[in-house]
């Protein structure tokens, strides 16, 4: 650490450090304008989102809240972390023996359930039985992020597959050819939307002799990925005012997963 204060759990390795560094260097590190070491405020924000902490209550031993805040909103409008995410899921891939840019994608929802600061863009999810945001994701088949997107949960997941087809080819150099989906996503109307991005929605169903918990096949990569974004507090409810912020949350959670593998990587080759 390059730090003399007690590290915390959610503090970046010095591994992690110099694979994301460049990212952030919206200027040079020796700027007039800069009053706070940068990796402490990357720090500060990963342990926002790592506890869901307000931004308030900063612990004092980081950066004042006011610069966290206005340095992770700099990060987030200038797209650093999907950035990093396109970069370090190539990386993972080759790491892993597959090509660097995916053919196949599996694509899901999730309901956060509202809370005061979000409860004004709020909807009702009748399946789920929540009121809140709904979180549009896909990823590829090593469960690294490809697109996201939020809306409120009264939205259909059939509705959203046109923007998150179009969001996925984007972010892969339009490389994806199919798109694995549950049975919320079957009809003509999401199979159009996909197709009209060069993607074949392939619907996994349930097996008809189906007693009990089933595991689908690759659906369950996506829930995964799911599971991973809950172990960060502050992504386990919609604590966010502008759903941006609460798509870059998860882009910045998902960056931090993929770092650390990445760093492992780089000592097991060291």
């Amino acid at each position: 650490m390059n730090t003399a204060r007690k590290p915390y759990p959610s503090d970046i390795s010095d591994e992690e450090w110099s694979l994301i560094v460049l990212y952030l260097l919206l200027m040079k590190e020796d700027a007039e304008q800069r009053h706070h070491d940068l990796r402490e405020l990357f720090n500060g924000l990963r342990y926002v989102i790592r506890y869901s902490i307000a931004w308030r209550a900063m612990p004092n031993d980081l950066p004042p809240w006011t610069a966290v805040y206005q340095q992770s909103r700099r990060w987030m409008e200038a797209g650093c972390f999907e950035a990093v995410v396109h970069d370090l899921r190539a990386v993972l891939r080759l790491a892993a023996g597959k090509q660097a840019e995916p053919t196949t994608a599996i694509i899901d929802s999730r309901t956060l359930r509202s809370t005061p600061e979000s409860g004004s863009r709020a909807g009702y999810d009748g399946a789920k039985r929540k009121n809140g945001s709904k979180l549009h994701m896909a990823v590829d088949t090593l469960g690294h992020l490809l697109a996201l997107h939020v809306t409120p949960a009264n939205r259909d997941d059939r509705a959203e597959v046109g923007p998150l087809a179009e969001a996925i080819q984007r972010a892969t150099d339009g490389s994806i050819e199919l798109a694995w989906a549950d049975q919320g996503y079957n009809g003509s109307k999401a199979a159009k939307a996909a197709e009209e991005q060069d993607i074949t929605l392939e619907i996994v169903r349930l097996p008809q002799e189906k007693r009990g918990f089933v595991l689908l096949p690759r659906r369950w990569i996506v829930e995964r990925s799911f599971a991973w974004a809950t172990r960060c507090r502050r992504l386990v409810k919609d604590y966010e005012r502008c759903a941006s912020t609460l798509a870059a949350m998860h882009t910045i959670a998902f960056a931090g997963f993929m770092l650390k593998n990445a760093a492992s990587l780089l000592t097991q080759n060291a």
